[in-house]
């Protein structure tokens, strides 16, 4: 970790190279420690179409979409409780996101190539106070963020492994997304791809 200025990208603080290298490999094998206890899985929108995006949680709460609509689960969609959000995830909340409550849920969204997020709101939490941290590891990424509207005008910026990005206070509730991967841009994941936690206070 490192005291990092941040940009400001339409309200969103971004911590550009928050993570050096070697807290970025000590995170991943946090992360990889959450996936062999609860796989990875690929959820399906209320519409019935599988994302591309492939994820996981862990806290006492995890992200889950299905036929019924988005949502928060006490369990993992094979029954059994989501594992600890790892010490070393919990620290970066507690360095950045000061006088918040910590988080309860640590959702893992992987990548591969040719995934992507579309423009969305975070919006399933009942306090919209709380903000919302994101963390990259892996390939870069560009992740584009608007208004309240989901026609608001956008800006764009590349993140890439160890960046750390805040939504909160009067961009809580933009949209934002990913466009896109640039597959193979990092060397920090054995196969190509990126990793994206997202910390949240749910209750």
């Amino acid at each position: 970790m490192t005291n990092v200025t941040p940009l400001n990208l339409k309200g969103c603080h971004v911590y550009k190279g928050y993570l050096n290298k070697d807290a970025q490999v000590h995170l991943l094998q946090d992360v990889r420690e959450i996936v062999a206890q609860a796989p990875l899985f690929s959820p399906i929108t209320p519409w019935g179409k599988p994302m591309s995006v492939q994820m996981t949680s862990a806290g006492k709460y995890g992200w889950y979409s299905d036929r019924s609509g988005y949502r928060y689960s006490e369990k993992h969609p094979r029954g059994t409780k989501w594992p600890a959000i790892p010490v070393s995830i919990m620290e970066i909340w507690r360095d950045i996101c000061t006088n918040f409550p910590d988080p309860h849920c640590c959702l893992v969204n992987f990548y591969k190539e040719s995934a992507k997020m579309g423009m969305h709101q975070d919006k399933n939490e009942q306090d919209y106070t709380y903000p919302v941290l994101s963390i990259s590891l892996g390939d870069d990424a560009l992740f584009r963020v608007g208004g309240l509207n989901r026609n608001d005008p956008t800006e764009s910026l590349w993140l890439s492994s160890g960046d750390v990005v805040v939504i909160g206070g009067e961009s809580r509730l933009a949209y934002h997304g990913i466009d896109r991967v640039k597959h193979g841009s990092s060397q920090l994941l054995k196969a190509a791809g990126r990793i994206n936690l997202t910390l949240r206070v749910v209750d």
